[in-house]
Parts: C-alpha cells; sequence; structure tokens
C-alpha cells in the first residue's frame, strides 16, 4: 500500500552555512564595525549578539534573508524574548525541527476529518499516511499544504 511520512526538519549544513555567511556579512559591514555584533549555532538553538536592540533586529533580519535564500523554510525559527543588560542585548531563537505530540495530533484529526479513506500514525517525530491509492495520498498533501499546522511540512518517503 502507498504511503508517505509528513515531517518537519531542518537541513543542518545549510543552517550552518546561513550561521557562517551572516556572520561573514557581518564581520565586513561598515555599521557592525567595533561592535559586539555576532551570531552563534548551539544545537537547534541560535543566539543573536548586539550592542542594542536595533543590533540584534539587524542580525535577525541577515539570518533571515540568508536561510530563506539557502531554501530554509523561516517558519522554522521561533525567536525568543530580548534580553538587555550590561549594554548588550541577545536574543535565543530556537530551532523548530519534528513534530511535536499535539501538532501531530492535529494534522491526523485534519486528516480524517477530510474524509479521505487514507490513515494516518504518529510514528515518534513524525506522521506516516496509508491509502489504498496514490492520488488520496496526494490529496492529503494538498490538503496539508493549505492547512496551517504552525510548522513547515515536508512529505517524504513516498511509497508505492
Amino acid at each position: 500500500m502507498p504511503s508517505f511520512d509528513v515531517v518537519s526538519e531542518v537541513d543542518m549544513q545549510e543552517l550552518r552555512n546561513a550561521v557562517d555567511q551572516t556572520q561573514r556579512e557581518i564581520d565586513t559591514r561598515y555599521d557592525f564595525k567595533g561592535t559586539a555584533a555576532a551570531i552563534e549555532l548551539n544545537e537547534m538553538e541560535l543566539t543573536l549578539f548586539g550592542d542594542a536592540e536595533f543590533q540584534v533586529e539587524q542580525v535577525m533580519d541577515i539570518l533571515v534573508q540568508k536561510i530563506a535564500k539557502r531554501g530554509i523554510d523561516v517558519g522554522c525559527l521561533e525567536p525568543g524574548k530580548l534580553e538587555e543588560g550590561g549594554g548588550k542585548a541577545r536574543r535565543v531563537v530556537k530551532v523548530l525541527a519534528g513534530i511535536e505530540t499535539d501538532t501531530a495530533r492535529k494534522i491526523v484529526k485534519l486528516i480524517k476529518e477530510a474524509k479521505l479513506k487514507v490513515q494516518a500514525a504518529i510514528q515518534g517525530d513524525k506522521v506516516r499516511v496509508t491509502g489504498k491509492k496514490r492520488d488520496d495520498l496526494q490529496e492529503v498533501i494538498a490538503l496539508l499544504r493549505q492547512a496551517d499546522v504552525g510548522l513547515p511540512l515536508q512529505y517524504n518517503n513516498f511509497r508505492d
């Protein structure tokens, strides 16, 4: 029976490249000369540094631009609160990867409400959709693309 997986993942190599490009641009831009503007990548977390809120926002804008150019969905970034103190500012940005249980339930509910002849099952941080016809699975993909689940979704492992 045909099936596919609904996942939410980020290509870490592309993310690392985008962060490196952002840091390179920060190093070469005239308005950042002699400032504490920087960006760090730790596991699934980005930390943006600057002398003021304005600089942190500038770094965020550069990062979003570089990430979009690299083909990563910007929706996978979840900016945290801006922390200011001691003449410095920083913001922690979480990188969302994997589908949480609540979101997975929401996806399964959407699929079941559509009354298509498919089965959806939660398997860890992904949702496996199985059906008898390939056309039904393609309808599910179209349905999920239109629905707003709050995460960028990818569809992989499509098998006949």
